[in-house]
């Protein structure tokens, strides 16, 4: 599924009216908020989860969202928590070092909510939505090539790949055919130009979701570098979480879930070498698996947001143990790096 974390549409005074987050109740309490704690709500958005943490305890929340238009939604909310909270914008994979730069050698609770928001969807001039005509950005942030230069860059055989790995579009080679076809004839710098040519190699039924959903999920997560941001944020959360302290993960997509499956798989028993580089000794498991199965959405839920249905909740509860050996790469799909794809440069 393409979308992920709960938005919220502008307030009366410029702010983010209230909404409710996915998962928000049981996220907040597999965080088991107290009072004096200090929590990383790592995927601000809207502020749904912050709000949930504020309201739970006399704690404070350090919020991180590397798209400046949340960042900036969020400053009433900011105003109203009277001290308890200081919203960042920066990548969710450097919470470790927001943190210490707010003063947190260690904090209690991380919470992230993987994915695209319903702001960002539902605002055209992003990008990301192939509903709502608008230029072909997709950047969560506005740094970095966009996924205009990405169509325009990439080789047929990178945008295959990607678009297979990143969409699990059957049809990905036909997409990037025609994409490479398209643009040899005009640029591709619009949502619903991108939307034109998947659907002309990419038939769905009725009630389906919409030919171009997987191809634009691929793009996006490439271009935002999602996947990697996430296996690095996993790892970051694990060295700035004190003894008892909570990791909780709400991820939308297989993709996400399965790096955070992984991850807490490996960090949950007591081995966590690379298999590139296995341990002789054994590590001791850095983390306590709260979840044998992900926690999903209930029926009045998803019936309320309907994007609930794909959301799937893990959590963990960090040990004193020494956190583990660095696994990023392991955890990852083999693809090219962006930086690869933009520059034509690929590994051998």
């Amino acid at each position: 599924m393409m979308a992920g974390r709960g938005g919220g549409q502008p307030a009366a005074d410029g702010g983010l009216a209230r909404h409710i987050p996915v998962l928000g109740g049981p996220a907040v309490d597999f965080l088991n908020v107290r009072d004096g704690g200090v929590y990383v709500d790592a995927t601000f958005g809207g502020g749904g989860y912050t709000r949930l943490i504020l309201d739970a305890a006399n704690c404070s929340v350090i919020g991180i969202d590397r798209d400046q238009h949340a960042v900036a939604a969020g400053f009433d909310l900011v105003s109203r928590a009277d001290g308890r909270l200081v919203l960042v914008e920066d990548r969710f994979s450097n919470l470790e070092g927001v943190a210490r730069s707010c003063g947190y050698d260690a904090v209690d609770g991380v919470v992230f909510d993987v994915g695209v928001s319903s702001m960002q969807l539902d605002e055209a001039a992003r990008g990301f939505s192939f509903r709502l005509d608008g230029p072909l950005d997709m950047r969560m942030g506005g740094a970095g090539p966009s996924a205009a230069d990405l169509v325009k860059r990439a080789s047929e055989r990178d945008l295959s790949h990607i678009i297979a790995t990143l969409g699990e579009e059957r049809h990905a080679r036909a997409v990037a055919r025609a994409i490479v076809r398209a643009r040899d004839a005009t640029p591709i710098e619009t949502t619903g130009a991108l939307a034109d040519i998947v659907g002309r190699v990419v038939h769905a039924r009725p009630g389906q979701i919409h030919p171009a959903t997987r191809t634009f999920q691929a793009l996006r997560i490439f271009v935002n570098e999602e996947l990697h941001e996430l296996a690095a944020a996993l790892e970051a959360a694990e060295r700035v979480l004190r003894p008892g302290g909570r990791l909780v993960v709400v991820s939308f997509h297989s993709l996400e879930d399965r790096i955070v499956k992984s991850f807490l798989t490996a960090r949950g028993r007591r081995s966590a070498g690379s298999r590139h580089a296995p341990e002789a000794v054994q590590a001791p498991a850095s983390f306590r698996i709260l979840t044998g199965r992900p926690v999903v959405a209930g029926e009045e839920e998803t019936a309320a947001n309907p994007r609930a249905r794909s959301a799937k909740l893990r959590a963990a509860e960090r040990t004193d143990a020494p956190a583990g050996a660095e696994i990023v790469d392991d955890l990852l799909p083999r693809l090219p790096s962006l930086a690869e794809v933009m520059s034509g440069r690929r590994k051998s």
